[in-house]
C-alpha cells in the first residue's frame, strides 16, 4: 500500500494521533454540532454497521438539519436503514454507489459475506450506479448524499462533500 505525503505528516501528528486514540463513542455524540457523517468502508463494517440505531439516529439529524451524510465502500452498508422523520428510508429514490458485487467477487470475498452491498442498496429502493471500470476511483452525489464505490474513491467523496459544504 502506498502511503501519500499527506497521510504521512498525519502520522507523524502526535496532537492528531491522541484524538484518533481518544474519540467519541455513537452515543456520546451531539448529532447538533456536525455538518457531515462519514461511513467508512471495509468488510468489518457489513456487521457493524447496518443495525446501528444511534449511528441511524446520528445521520437522521445531521441530514435532516441541512448536513452531508458520506460513505466510502462497504460503508454504504450504514445507509441501509436510515429512516427520515416521515418514516421512508433515506436511500429509497437516491442515486448512490458502494461496494459492487463484480468487485466482491473479484475481491473472492463474496461467498464469504453476509450479503452483497450493491444488491441491499438496490432491494431498498435505492438507485445503484457504478463506474465502467471495478477498482477505479467513482463517486456521486444526490442532494447532500455523497457515496463512493470503493477504496479508490475516498478522496473523490471528500472533494464533493467539499464543495456541498462551501456552498
Amino acid at each position: 500500500m502506498f502511503v501519500q505525503p499527506s497521510e504521512w505528516k498525519l502520522y507523524a501528528d502526535e496532537i492528531f494521533r491522541k484524538k484518533l486514540a481518544d474519540t467519541l463513542k455513537p452515543e456520546e455524540i451531539n448529532a447538533e454540532e456536525y455538518s457531515v457523517i462519514y461511513y467508512t468502508g471495509g468488510h468489518g463494517v457489513v456487521w457493524d454497521f447496518p443495525d446501528n440505531e444511534i449511528l441511524q439516529q446520528i445521520a437522521q439529524k445531521i441530514y435532516e438539519k441541512g448536513g452531508v451524510i458520506s460513505s466510502v465502500c462497504h460503508g454504504a452498508v450504514g445507509l441501509f436503514n436510515i429512516k427520515l422523520s416521515n418514516g421512508e428510508l433515506l436511500i429509497k429514490g437516491k442515486t448512490l454507489t458502494g461496494f459492487s458485487n463484480s468487485e466482491e467477487i473479484a475481491s473472492e470475498l463474496a461467498d464469504h459475506m453476509p450479503y452483497l452491498t450493491e444488491d441491499v442498496l438496490k432491494s431498498k429502493g435505492a438507485h445503484y450506479v457504478k463506474a465502467d471500470q471495478d477498482f477505479v476511483s467513482f463517486a456521486v452525489s444526490d442532494g447532500k448524499l455523497v457515496t463512493g464505490q470503493n477504496p479508490q474513491s475516498g478522496g473523490a467523496v471528500a472533494e464533493k462533500v467539499l464543495e456541498i459544504l462551501e456552498k
